[in-house]
């Protein structure tokens, strides 16, 4: 028996390769999934089943595209319906595979859907759970994505809380813990680092797993601080629900090299976003008019998917040479499937060409200090809610304005008054300062963020509820 997690950083995502005596089961795979079969050919092995643990909001899943290239069963959960050909798994149905046995453990809560995988091993004996987005880390899964209006979040947290205790907590501390996510991702709260981990830890530091909890407790603690989740979540939900465009046509169509006569032309008669995904640095210092920044060094697909609304944008790209086809694939992840294009040879050749570029106001930390002295100006903290309330810059004339929530609040700033704009280290605040310049508004970045904010002498406070615009 062969377990192995691949584990994709930028969406804080496991998926698995589980293989026995030359049968190969692959649970919640990545849209690109040419790696799993090649994978499996290499070791003369054949998958056999797909596993979905739920229908993922949070990336899209590459099921439908590895069933059509290899002839595996997905496999999903009771209560899941899909528009193409899956088999829907009773509670406790046990499937074979190889030596070992996969046993679906259905555990609502998450999602309707939700199932955990338990690996029964060669000898009869529970070996590892693959559970999905039910039981991380530290943490559980978020129970507001899947409300139907006969259901409450309050309902599928009750249900969270049973599937927990009725079907997880009962088995051997000794049993291994595979989650599909671990820090980072927003289908949690609280996700550890650690991406493997045994149950019988879980059950000591996991506050969702406390013996003497009761269901009012759980819910309670639960769905306490979750945050709004990203716009992308349920288009990509039902993207995996519904199939979509197969990854190979999504990567044909978008790996194509454009001249920047040709890029300019595609831009203006397809309403096409020149999304630029250098570092911040390189887009301060030059860029296509009206571009959109959003590094592919960073946080980059959940990024992209919080602030292009519409997964059918068509989309440009400027990026670091090498890097065109990652970028496609990236974006595929999370749904937006229609690139239809990059810069060949990226800025360079556009300033060639004599097109005009534009550039990003920055100043450092001190220089902001300094200009704060002499006048009132606005600055705009870009950071999370919880990053914000930690600690930030003191005074009336600085405004929490979240990049995750930026399109839903753009109303709410002036676009008569000068903005400057800081993140933690930078990435986020070009982001945010690239969208508001693309939207008219006169914006100024401060390089290095609230890390360099804090050298400086400009007051600074603790906790307090945020002001709002």
């Amino acid at each position: 028996m062969k377990i192995e997690q691949i584990y994709t950083g930028c969406l804080a995502q496991g998926a698995y390769y589980i293989e026995s005596k030359g049968e190969v089961a692959i649970i919640d795979p990545l849209r690109e999934t040419q790696q799993y079969v090649d994978k499996a050919t290499n070791e003369k092995a054949t998958i056999k089943y797909i596993f979905e643990t739920h229908f993922h909001a949070d990336f899209v899943s590459g099921h439908v595209d590895l069933a059509k290239k290899t002839g595996a069963t997905i496999v999903f959960g009771p209560s899941a319906e899909t528009e193409y050909d899956a088999y829907v798994a009773k509670d406790n149905e046990e499937f074979k595979l190889g030596d070992v046995i996969i046993k679906v453990l259905h555990t609502p809560g998450h999602t309707l859907e939700s199932a955990t995988f338990l690996l029964i091993d060669e000898n009869g004996k529970d070996h590892a759970i693959f559970s999905g987005d039910t039981l991380f880390l530290g943490d559980v899964g978020r129970p507001d994505l899947a409300v139907k209006s006969d259901l409450t979040e309050e309902d599928l947290a009750s249900m969270l809380y049973d599937s927990l205790r009725n079907k997880i907590m009962p088995l051997a501390d000794d049993v291994i813990v595979y989650p599909a996510h671990g820090a980072g991702s927003a289908c949690g709260k609280n996700l550890s680092k650690a991406t493997v981990g045994v149950l019988g830890e879980q059950k000591q530091t996991n506050y969702a797993l406390r013996a003497d909890m009761t269901k009012d407790e759980f819910v309670k603690e639960v769905l306490d601080g979750i945050l709004p989740p990203p716009q992308y979540f349920a288009k990509n939900a039902l993207m995996n629900k519904s199939g979509y465009t197969d990854f190979d046509s999504v990567l044909k169509k978008g790996d194509v090299a454009l001249e920047a006569n040709e890029f300019e032309n595609i831009a203006n008669h397809e309403g096409a976003l020149v999304l630029d995904v250098r570092t911040e640095q390189e887009f301060v210092r030059a860029h296509i008019p009206n571009s959109i920044f959003i590094g592919i060094h960073g946080g980059f697909a959940p990024w992209v998917g919080a602030l292009i609304t519409d997964l059918q944008q068509p989309i440009l790209l400027v990026t670091p040479e090498g890097k065109e086809q990652e970028t496609v694939t990236r974006l595929s992840r999370v749904g937006y499937d229609n690139t239809l294009g990059y810069l060949k040879g990226g800025i360079e050749a556009w300033k060639e060409a004599g097109k005009d570029i534009e550039t990003i106001s920055s100043i450092s930390a001190q220089e902001l200090a300094n200009r704060n002295k002499s006048s009132k100006i606005e600055i705009l903290d870009v950071r999370k809610d919880g990053e914000y309330k930690s600690e930030h810059l003191e005074g009336d004339n600085v405004h929490h304005f979240a990049l995750d929530y930026i399109n839903d609040n753009m109303n709410s700033i002036n676009a008569k008054q000068t903005y400057y704009v800081h993140c933690a280290g930078g990435y986020r605040s070009v982001i945010a300062t690239s969208i508001l310049k693309a939207r008219g508004f006169d914006v100024i970045d401060i390089a290095g963020g609230y890390e360099a904010l804090k050298k400086t002498d400009l007051p600074k406070t603790d906790f307090v509820c945020p002001s709002t615009l």
